[in-house]
């Protein structure tokens, strides 16, 4: 069984332990793998029970309903946002485009330097003189594989997520515990990372000419482990899970989880504020985990229509199963980046392998060669990858606008994600970078539910007393 809900710090540290080996930085696969966690950067609080007023052109007339035109009342929207703002967002997210060239370059380089100085090479001999089991060392070789590339690609993260970060406001950590938690997170790569070399190691080894499919069921098998166990056992090291109390926002969130048979009595609120200005939830973990989760901005900057808009959304992931998809779609990526592998890995070992020091696929030596490879896979499918996620993004909206009937809290929490993302990008920009439809694509899908349906819930009731007579 799947688990029905994918949880961000899985995917994260699946990112830097089942293809830690392959692309040890965030910036490629974990766009298009952290799409079904809705993030959002918000800049100013709201009372949590205040009731969503649209602007004007988006709200529909009792006399007339009929006149109420969708793409007029999106444009509404869109138009509530100040320029400066949608500047700022602009310059964010679009440094992003430069951010997955500069990683995948770095990646790149690392990788060749590890090769062509034969530096992995003389890791692999240090391993080999200190142990005869195989096992072992595969373990003494991916440690200080492991710290090394952290440590050359440290001054790129340290800008991407410290200092970026904080220059557009988005993170409220000070430096020493953000390099705490970068080392929960290297440590954690570390142990996920080694078994899984371990295994993928003894695949190599068995089978040299059909590895590839063997080691794309480990890495599926390896991704969803990690997706099992990251709510119990990762989350919590990083923040902490308290019951919330407040019976306003905390019961419509259960009804909407009876309703859509989730298997939860309690809902949890995260101490995300520590860390991020940006809101977030989830409803993860499978069998007895199963939880519903939403952080401490999400509570202080939303109003509970925006709140209930949020969680029917994520409810949707789970409901949809989109875990088990996503696993299933990665799965093929997978099948297809290791098969590329195998044949250009052959290719350049016969040509190169001798300068390198690389006998083969079985050799440790040769990982910084798988990085290389599947890094510039990785990047050209990035966005077949964005797409993938991008359609669960959109199915999840779906359901989450039928489920809490919230349109109006739709299209607000979709101008508070334009705070990082780019509200109106063009078709390419969005085919090609954006693992969740675009701010005007979904204040688009809101209005038009809009059109077709009768407001219902709080909005509903506000909307209607202000029209009233």
């Amino acid at each position: 069984m799947f688990p029905r809900r994918v949880s961000y710090r899985a995917f994260l540290l699946c990112n830097r332990s089942l293809l830690l080996p392959f692309m040890f930085n965030r910036s490629n696969l974990i766009l298009p793998l952290v799409g079904v966690c809705l993030t959002i950067a918000l800049s100013n609080g709201a009372h949590a029970q205040q009731a969503v007023t649209p602007p004007p052109a988006a709200r529909i007339s009792i006399e007339n309903p009929s006149a109420f035109d969708p793409a007029a009342a999106t444009q509404a929207w869109l138009n509530t946002v100040p320029p400066e703002k949608r500047a700022k967002s602009n310059a964010y997210f679009e440094g992003s485009y430069w951010l997955i060239l500069w990683n995948f370059l770095l990646a790149v380089a690392i990788s060749t330097f590890l090769l062509a100085s034969r530096i992995s090479a003389r890791m692999r001999d240090f391993a080999e003189r200190r142990s005869r089991f195989t096992a072992l060392q595969v373990s003494l070789y991916a440690i200080p594989y492991f710290v090394l590339v952290y440590v050359l690609s440290f001054p790129l993260n340290l800008y991407e997520y410290f200092y970026r970060e904080h220059q557009y406001g988005f993170a409220t950590q000070t430096f020493a515990p953000w390099f705490r938690e970068q080392l929960i997170g290297l440590g954690l790569t570390i142990i996920a990372g080694t078994v899984l070399l371990i295994i993928l190691s003894a695949v190599f080894r068995r089978a040299p000419r059909t590895w590839w499919i063997w080691g794309t069921g480990v890495a599926v098998i390896f991704l969803s482990v990690l997706v099992f166990i990251a709510p119990v056992y990762i989350e919590p090291l990083f923040n902490t899970y308290r019951p919330l109390t407040d019976p306003q926002i905390r019961d419509p969130i259960l009804a909407m989880a009876r309703a859509n048979e989730i298997p939860v009595k309690q809902v949890f609120e995260v101490d995300a504020s520590r860390q991020t200005t940006r809101v977030s939830a989830n409803v993860a973990g499978f069998l007895g985990t199963t939880r519903i989760a939403l952080n401490d901005n999400l509570l202080k900057q939303c109003t509970l229509p925006e709140i209930r808009e949020v969680m029917a959304h994520e409810m949707g992931h789970y409901v949809l199963n989109h875990g088990a998809k996503l696993l299933t779609y990665f799965g093929i990526f997978i099948l297809i980046g290791f098969a590329l592998t195998r044949t250009l890995f052959e290719v350049a070992v016969r040509r190169w392998g001798d300068k390198w020091g690389v006998r083969g696929i079985a050799d440790p030596a040769g990982l910084p060669l798988l990085v290389l490879i599947l890094s510039t896979f990785i990047f050209v499918v990035t966005p077949f990858l964005n797409t993938v996620v991008r359609v669960t993004e959109r199915e999840a909206d779906a359901f989450g606008i039928n489920t809490a009937r919230e349109p109006d809290g739709m299209a607000k929490v979709a101008l508070k994600l334009g705070a990082y993302r780019k509200l109106d990008p063009t078709s390419l920009e969005e085919f090609i970078f954006f693992d969740h439809p675009s701010g005007r694509a979904r204040i688009r899908m809101a209005m038009d539910w809009k059109a077709a349906n009768l407001p219902a819930g709080e909005s509903t009731t506000a909307e209607t007393r202000s029209l009233s007579p």
